[in-house]
């Protein structure tokens, strides 16, 4: 730790309080305009700040400062999640914190940038939680940085916050959606190009980006390994978070989709989809001509944890993604032999209760 042996005092002529550090031969000056003891402090604490850990002292502003952050994002992400971090940055905080400097950084400060996307966007509260999300990754890139070396404690989401609503396939629906192959098409019944995509997103619970990139290497007899993700803007990506590389065990139904899908193959991938915006256009039309509830593409995914529900938590988690709801599960836990076919027997026996009636 470095040692500080005076401290800030009252400039009267400057209305500051400023104080005088020197190590290594390297001199530097810190002030605050706070009135007060509080200014005192302050002045003090970004002198030792710097004495401790090199924190550098910045005129640049958190607007100048982000570009920076920008940059160093495109090249260790894709396209999909920093055009999100940068429009959430352009629209919500920078108009509140984009002037300030890193070391004016507080709580109630990242507070004020979520209080006023609520207040003024009425936004979900999943979008506030990326806003937040965004804050805090941006205050890291400041500490690595040597911005400042202050660590966000508290910054909470408003409770009026509302929840998007998921809407999902009833079991009515999804009777059609297994005994139903066609849809209209320039003015004509014709059998859906992608029927066997809804299926099996429904059968196995992909997000759109993960059976847009599933390739037959990644099946392995009754096993799929998913390795990749192609996200809106046609990229490929390791996927969503770091739970997305998963594999699991093919349902008798869904296996038999796939197969019928991979004697129709046309591409690379095994259901060719364009991009994500046109299999939505397609499953729409379809939903339509068939009497179903519109949904999207991505609450097929909702529809498939919704169905298996009754099924133990940690399975669902290891078939979607998700990450487990204690370390210790993410950190020890490994799977139990047999444990995935354990898994699709259960999914396979829901399923089919449900599709008995389109039999």
């Amino acid at each position: 730790m470095g040692k500080r042996t005076n401290t800030a005092r009252w400039i009267e002529k400057s209305q500051r309080w400023q104080i005088n550090v020197q190590t290594n031969g390297v001199r530097k000056t810190f002030t605050s305009r706070k009135p007060g003891r509080t200014g005192q402090r302050e002045a003090n604490a970004k002198a030792d700040a710097w004495l401790d850990d090199g924190v550098v002292t910045s005129r640049k502003n958190l607007s100048k400062i982000f570009p920076e952050y920008l940059e160093e994002l495109k090249l260790r992400t894709s396209k999909s999640n920093w055009t999100g971090i940068e429009y959430r940055w352009r629209v919500w905080s920078e108009p509140v914190i984009g002037r300030l400097k890193p070391d004016a950084l507080s709580d109630q400060k990242l507070q004020d940038v979520v209080n006023r996307a609520y207040a003024k966007g009425g936004l979900a509260k999943k979008t506030l939680m990326n806003i937040r999300a965004d804050l805090m990754a941006f205050v890291k890139y400041l500490r690595k940085g040597k911005y400042t070396t202050y660590h966000p404690e508290e910054v909470i989401i408003p409770k009026g916050a509302s929840v998007g609503i998921r809407r999902i396939l009833q079991p009515e629906h999804l009777i059609t959606l297994f005994s139903v192959d066609t849809t209209e098409y320039r003015g004509k019944i014709v059998r859906d190009k992608y029927i066997n995509a809804y299926r099996f997103q429904v059968l196995t619970g992909l997000r759109p980006g993960e059976l847009r990139g599933l390739m037959p290497e990644d099946i392995i007899g009754n096993r799929v390994n998913l390795q990749r993700s192609v996200n809106i803007y046609g990229e490929i990506t390791a996927g969503k978070n770091e739970n997305a590389i998963r594999g699991f065990t093919l349902t008798p139904t869904a296996k038999a989709v796939l197969q019928d899908q991979l004697q129709q193959m046309e591409g690379v991938y095994i259901f060719d989809l364009p991009t994500e915006q046109a299999y939505g256009r397609r499953w729409r039309r379809y939903c339509e001509t068939n009497g179903i509830p519109p949904v999207t593409p991505y609450e097929m995914r909702h529809t498939f944890v919704s169905v298996i529900q009754s099924l133990p938590e940690g399975w669902i988690k290891a078939l979607v993604g998700h990450s487990r709801s204690m370390d210790t599960f993410g950190v020890y836990g490994h799977e139990v032999l047999g444990q995935k076919d354990q898994i699709a027997a259960g999914v396979e026996s829901i399923f089919q209760d449900i599709l008995a009636d389109a039999n």
